[in-house]
């Protein structure tokens, strides 16, 4: 083997050890050390998991070659590092009596080889240790440059999470949201969609952003994403993404003080804005109650995004068809007992649900001033012709019912006594090619409480 070709050889060595510490959270650096045609010492950056400002990758393979030999003196071995080493390592090197080092990508901020500094050039020093810098250089630089771009992009995404709070808005604090059952997801947020106003709004994203599928689950009110815990790892098993958008005011998006502030066109407004932001692609539309009522309206305005539609028990609210009995009590109970306990109210349509699932769904609720759009929703569902979102969600009828070219699939709780069989029939009725609707007899309103069962059918329907 040229020496070429043995040095690219170890170098993917020292290559694997960095994409190993990138992994970890560390700049990407790997090192190994070689002697005799055999690696007898690996390290990788871990200053920051160590707590070590002298843990770079280099001497924690010198360490490690030092007590694997029994000397401190490395002679006859060869370091291998994919950056060049900063002054630190090269002081570490030139003491080990090192006789070369074979490194990738230049640091032409700290590397002490030739970049800033070439310590190992110095005539002055006792020891003379051969460099050669170069080795695999675009891929220890890529590397380096992924690395770094992926965590740019995080500090902008913590710096729009840290976005300061409206003065007329509340936050509910993260540790009501800690140790969530059934909910191990991180959190994204945006605050930066013109239709915010400099709200935070909560979303998950699982899955790759490159998925054949991407399901958009909408939830409503009285819910949050929690909702769609039973159905997201089905999805993602699947190699699909999923994004689940706290509307404003529920869940860990921020919440107005005032009901005023919840307006049908605006919380439409916030969901367009957010698909095309995140570049939503080959959509399963996925609603239920106020989701639908919404989410319904999209596909007419992005037609070329949306793929498919999920749907359980929710409608169109067009204004010139009586709501339900169902609906207006409903209505009623909200007006009458403004502090409804949420968790009290999942819990007895599930009673398979636990006591600290019930408290999950409280849990962005803390208080009456958190509960604004609890009180705003209901009065919200358009009830005449001329109430806001009706003539959209007419609109919407309509492309359902001549335009829409995607698969459907409808699921509806057959004790729901708001939104249930009934309605879901007239909803399958309006979307054209859409099949009757599958019973769920033993559920309520809340569908996604048996969403396992249906996510997996959702996967086979929707397969592309």
């Amino acid at each position: 083997m040229k020496n070429s070709e043995t040095d690219a050889y170890w170098m993917r060595q020292a290559l694997a050890q960095a994409q190993a510490a990138g992994q970890a959270g560390e700049v990407p650096v790997g090192a190994v050390v070689v002697r005799g045609g055999e690696v007898i010492a690996t390290g990788r950056n871990a200053p920051v998991q160590g707590h070590d400002p002298t843990a770079h990758a280099e001497i924690v393979a010198l360490r490690a070659a030092a007590q694997r030999l029994g000397n401190y003196r490395l002679e006859g071995c060869t370091l291998y590092v994919t950056l060049e080493p900063c002054a630190m390592c090269s002081g570490a090197m030139l003491h080990a009596r090192v006789p070369r080092v074979v490194f990738g990508a230049q640091d032409p901020k700290t590397g002490a080889a030739g970049s800033v500094v070439d310590l190992f050039a110095s005539p002055q020093l006792n020891h003379q240790t051969q460099v050669q810098g170069g080795v695999l250089a675009d891929e220890c630089a890529a590397l380096l440059a992924a690395f770094f771009r992926e965590r740019r992009s995080q500090h902008r995404a913590d710096a729009r999470a840290a976005h300061p709070l409206r003065d007329d808005a509340l936050r509910t604090p993260d540790a009501c949201f800690a140790h969530l059952p059934g909910y191990p997801w991180p959190p994204h947020y945006l605050s930066d969609l013109p239709a915010l106003a400099g709200l935070r709004l909560h979303y998950l994203d699982e899955g790759p952003q490159d998925a054949p599928i991407t399901w958009l689950c909408l939830h409503g009110n009285p819910a949050w994403s929690y909702l769609y815990r039973r159905m997201l790892p089905v999805f993602t098993a699947a190699g699909h993404r999923v994004v689940a958008p706290d509307l404003i005011g529920f869940g860990r998006s921020d919440k107005p003080k005032k009901t005023s502030f919840h307006t049908f066109d605006g919380h439409r407004q916030v969901l367009l804005e957010l698909v095309e932001r995140l570049d939503l692609q080959r959509v399963v539309l996925v609603v239920q109650d106020w989701g639908g009522i919404l989410g319904l309206t999209l596909p007419m305005a992005l037609p070329e995004r949306f793929a498919g539609l999920l749907a359980m028990n929710t409608l169109l609210a067009t204004g010139d068809v009586p709501l339900s009995q169902g609906f207006l009590d409903w209505r009623q109970m909200c007006a009458d007992k403004p502090l409804f306990g949420v968790g009290r109210l999942l819990g007895r349509g599930n009673p398979h649900l636990g006591v600290d699932e019930c408290a999950a769904y409280d849990a962005p609720f803390r208080d009456a001033g958190h509960r604004a759009a609890l009180r705003a929703f209901p009065a919200m569902v358009p009830d005449h012709p001329q109430a806001p979102g009706a003539a959209l969600s007419r609109a919407a009828r309509d492309f359902w019912r001549t335009d829409w070219a995607g698969r459907s699939l409808l699921f509806v709780g057959a004790q729901d006594p708001v939104l249930g069989t009934p309605v879901m029939a007239q909803l399958q009725q309006t979307v054209r090619g859409c099949p009757p609707p599958v019973v769920l007899s033993q559920a309520g309103h809340f569908v996604q409480e048996h969403g396992a069962a249906i996510a997996r059918q959702a996967v086979e329907y929707f397969r592309l």
